[in-house]
């Protein structure tokens, strides 16, 4: 299921309220781990998150958001 959430709207959430969002609504479309950290993106709506976790505590070490410009347009 996708979220309707624009990119706009969802970076003007506090930065808990995008986290939370992120990890009870995103789709996990990749992960990944080197050394002590752990990359995970997720896909909200249009756009991309990564998360890079410290695997030792599972604490957030950073938090990014990317537009995604190759998606297809929604055109009729």
């Amino acid at each position: 299921m996708d979220i309707e959430i624009s990119y706009f709207d969802f970076k003007n959430l506090s930065p808990q309220d995008q986290c939370q969002l992120v990890t009870t609504q995103g789709q996990i479309i990749n992960e990944s781990s080197k050394n002590d950290l752990r990359f995970v993106i997720y896909k909200l709506g249009s756009f991309l998150v990564e998360i890079t976790y410290i695997q030792q505590n599972n604490k957030l070490a950073s938090f990014n958001v990317y537009q995604n410009t190759y998606a297809p347009s929604q055109s009729a």
